[in-house]
């Protein structure tokens, strides 16, 4: 016999406790009560009451011993007294069950994931009645799928209702998950039984685990020869905008040999009414990794889909479809005399698609970017706006006053419509100089004042005092580079810099370039969410745990992940030779215990009720009533003599 919720000196100590206190009450003298008689005819009083010396002892032992009886055996009930030894007590058991993307795969006519559970079943099964067990689902991620339950029932549901995930198996967490919540109860632990083909994520090898020493590993062969898609990129070529640069990362994951063909299509989403995009056949040795290159010209949007053949028993990686943006363009509208001075800086952009016109076509309405070449319009333009040498009556920003021949001071390196322009040994032969406000940016100075001024806000607008093609600065590199920075501040989504990666879900990591601050890093998945992310060291990390699109701006770059690949595992763990494996056998001693504080706690229950009608208040007051209805009958007689 043993107790389960308490240890003996517990016990002691609340019996001891709850002994003393009803000891005390009975050593207490009964209290003075009122009595009400019919006469005081027989009523002696004493004239002085003899003091006689009165020893404290318990009146009725009896049934002080039936309560403090009861009391012990309710104590014992709440103790949880059971019957045998403490080896037959039920303990804690941890079933981790492997539902990583792996597990998909089909070994014969079945997947390992029905295997996987067929083997869960068969351990509960072998587990003893009295014992709790806990399913925790392993991926990526740690996820209890039960608490502990000595309910068989619910566990098998939770079993049956599990299905491979999208991520590869992290042991090492899972692990230390599972030991963590078997010792937080204060029960005797059990086994953590992994089952699960032990096809792990590459494993940090600065973070080594020390395994439990109660762990079992019940083993599924995969004997499963898979090739399948890793990784694949694209981004814009740099000689032509409108080509697609594509890479396809391939892995066999088998212990064969296997010639496989990477093939491409593009058209709209769904299969129906796409076009051939390029084929390219590969063979690959076991455990290795080949890249395949495309190019491929398009400035439509449309979907790239990626094709691994011959399909295999995973086929969950041999199909990727990426969805790829139109072309971006700017539409630009000149309003000039003199056109042909801007025709070779904004020619130089293949994404500015420019319309000349003169001063006098003027339309307030138009769309797209404005530029006013010397030319105050009767009305100014909605949309963002480029002012070139504007006259003082009219200009957006208030010209300060008109300086010749002056030497060029300073660009405003902080400022990107200067990004990257180091030129200052020119002069201008005439230029306006403007009161910019606080919060203007001053792009280019001389010693007088600012003399090109960006204005943020909506519309934006950028003020040139001087016109670059009639200037000095004609001769100099930087009069395209400031076009080129002044449109793309005005419509930094035309020429932002995007790459396009088809990869497996789970954790990314993004190397940024240099110069990129947190600030400027912005991460969200295809409906507008905010995902979280750390950035270290330029190191962008973020974790996706389901297929969906990522989208990262950092800068002038955009990067666009369609996370639809399955992460699939990098290494094979092998348990070492002194860890449990297969589906045990447990001993029948261990189905010995048995329970006894139900009896307990009713025969206690029962010795408090029987004590209350011998020597409660019932009794005294039966006896009362008897010891009144005799003092009258012994009145009556005397009153008859």
């Amino acid at each position: 016999m043993y107790f389960l919720n308490l240890s003996f000196l517990q016990f002691v100590a609340v019996f001891g406790a709850v002994s003393a206190i009803s000891v005390a009450l009975y050593l207490l003298d009964r209290s003075r009560r009122k009595l009400v008689v019919s006469t005081l005819r027989f009523w002696v009083a004493a004239e002085q009451p003899a003091a006689a010396a009165r020893r404290r002892r318990i009146q009725q032992p009896w049934s002080l011993l039936l309560q403090l009886v009861s009391m012990g055996l309710l104590i014992l009930a709440i103790a949880q007294l059971r019957l045998g030894t403490p080896l037959a007590a039920g303990r804690d058991h941890v079933i981790v069950l492997d539902t990583s993307s792996w597990m998909a795969a089909r070994s014969g006519n079945r997947t390992l994931m029905d295997v996987a559970r067929e083997r869960a079943r068969q351990y509960l099964r072998a587990l003893p009645a009295r014992d709790r067990v806990m399913l925790l689902r392993a991926d990526a991620v740690a996820t209890p799928a039960t608490a502990f339950e000595p309910d068989r029932k619910k566990v098998l549901a939770a079993i049956d209702a599990s299905q491979p995930g999208a991520t590869a198996l992290d042991l090492d967490r899972a692990l230390v998950f599972a030991r963590h919540i078997q010792g937080q109860d204060g029960r005797r632990a059990g086994e953590i039984a992994f089952i699960g083909p032990g096809r792990t994520a590459a494993r940090d090898p600065g973070a080594a685990t020390t395994l439990p020493r109660n762990l079992r590993f019940i083993a599924i062969p995969d004997n499963v020869e898979n090739v399948g898609l890793r990784r694949v990129g694209l981004r814009r070529s740099g000689g032509d905008s409108d080509a697609w640069e594509i890479y396809v990362s391939v892995r066999n994951y088998g212990a064969r040999p296997h010639s496989v063909t990477v093939a491409l299509d593009f058209g709209p989403p769904g299969r129906v009414g796409r076009v051939a995009a390029g084929a390219q056949p590969m063979t690959l040795a076991p455990g290795t990794e080949q890249d395949a290159g495309f190019t491929f010209k398009t400035s439509a949007a449309g979907v790239l889909g990626v094709t691994l053949s011959p399909h295999d028993v995973f086929p969950g990686d041999d199909h990727a479809e990426l969805e790829l943006p139109a072309q971006p363009s700017l539409h630009v509208v000149v309003y000039s005399t003199q056109p042909d001075l801007l025709k070779p800086a904004l020619a130089a952009t293949p994404r500015v698609t420019a319309e000349y016109r003169r001063p006098e076509e003027y339309r307030p309405g138009d769309r797209g970017l404005i530029i006013l070449d010397r030319f105050i319009p009767p009305q100014r333009p909605a949309t963002d706006s480029i002012w070139i040498d504007p006259p003082a009556l009219g200009s957006p920003v208030p010209v300060r006053t008109r300086v010749e021949g002056v030497p060029f001071a300073r660009w405003d390196s902080d400022s990107p419509a200067a990004a990257g322009l180091h030129t200052h040994d020119f002069k201008l032969d005439q230029a306006s100089v403007f009161e910019a406000g606080s919060d203007d940016g001053r792009v280019a100075e001389v010693d007088a004042g600012p003399v090109i001024v960006t204005r943020a806000g909506s519309p934006k607008i950028a003020v040139l005092g001087f016109h670059p093609a009639l200037s000095a600065m004609r001769y100099e590199l930087a009069t395209p580079l400031l076009f080129a920075n002044l449109l793309r501040w005005m419509a930094p989504e035309t020429f932002r810099r995007s790459e396009i990666s088809g990869a497996s879900v789970g954790a990314v990591k993004l190397v940024l370039d240099e110069g990129v601050t947190p600030g400027a890093v912005k991460v969200t998945a295809r409906d507008g969410s905010p995902v979280p992310f750390t950035l270290r060291d330029r190191t962008l990390n973020f974790f996706s745990a389901a297929p969906g699109g990522v989208r990262v701006v950092a800068g002038d770059r955009e990067y666009l992940y369609s996370l639809t690949l399955p992460e699939l595992w990098d290494t094979k763990w092998t348990p070492p030779p002194d860890v449990h494996s297969g589906v045990p056998r447990f001993a029948g001693v261990l189905d010995s215990s048995r329970d006894l504080w139900p009896w307990l706690a009713l025969a206690g229950a029962a010795g408090l009720v029987l004590e209350w009608f011998l020597y409660g208040r019932f009794r005294r007051g039966a006896a009362a009533r008897r010891h009144l209805v005799m003092r009258g009958a012994a009145e009556k007689v005397e009153a008859g003599r």
